[in-house]
């Protein structure tokens, strides 16, 4: 590819910015001259913590959340009830949840939905560690709240199938239908999250 910039550093801050999601090649021209008229520190304090945070910052043991120790504090923390796990796809839909304060329980992090289109498969998942972790006792009910998509709707069912099979006394639920069908946990609002996590209902095939 030629080189677009006279200064070939430039070039590759700007090759290296847009590869961030939503990020063109405008914008990340933009941002990078923006950090090179801003004094010399600010541009190494954003070094320093993208590098803290990806070299810092693991997945935790358990719900597989984001986590600075091998337990996230959710999962670390003694007031949550353990009995009760909630099954999000991402670390989005933890922090919308929390943001909500009506959920008290602990969460299991997907890291995704099955999608045959997208080549995503139950492999590809955090399922098979849901499972044992039902398996080993301690749950008396899973939320699914995995949102409202066809995806979502497979990943569900996948998963209901398992733990009925492998625990059958382990309640299952899903969130409430204020969440609007097609949408998504993090698009939801915290008012309309907030009444489906209280109003959520049993599961149904």
């Amino acid at each position: 590819m030629e080189q677009e910039f006279s200064s070939i550093l430039l070039e590759n801050a700007v090759t290296a910015l847009s590869r961030l999601p939503g990020v063109g090649r405008k914008t990340a021209l933009r941002f990078a001259l923006h950090l090179l008229r801003r004094p010399s520190d600010e541009a190494e304090a954003l070094g320093n913590a993208i590098i803290g945070m990806r070299t810092g910052i693991r997945y935790c043991l358990k719900c597989h959340n984001i986590s600075e120790n091998e337990l996230c504090p959710i999962c670390a923390s003694p007031s949550r009830n353990a009995a009760v796990v909630c099954v999000v796809e991402n670390v989005k839909d933890v922090m919308s949840i929390e943001n909500t304060r009506q959920f008290t329980g602990l969460y299991h992090v997907l890291g995704g939905l099955i999608s045959p289109v997208d080549g995503v498969g139950p492999d590809a998942l955090q399922i098979a560690s849901l499972v044992e972790r039902v398996k080993e006792g301690g749950v008396d009910e899973v939320i699914l709240a995995t949102g409202a998509t066809v995806e979502a709707d497979t990943t569900n069912f996948y998963i209901f199938r398992l733990i009925s099979r492998a625990a059958p006394d382990v309640k299952i639920t899903q969130l409430a239908r204020g969440v609007s069908v097609g949408n998504e946990i993090e698009y939801t609002d915290e008012a309309t999250l907030a009444r489906s996590i209280l109003s959520r209902t049993p599961f149904e095939l």
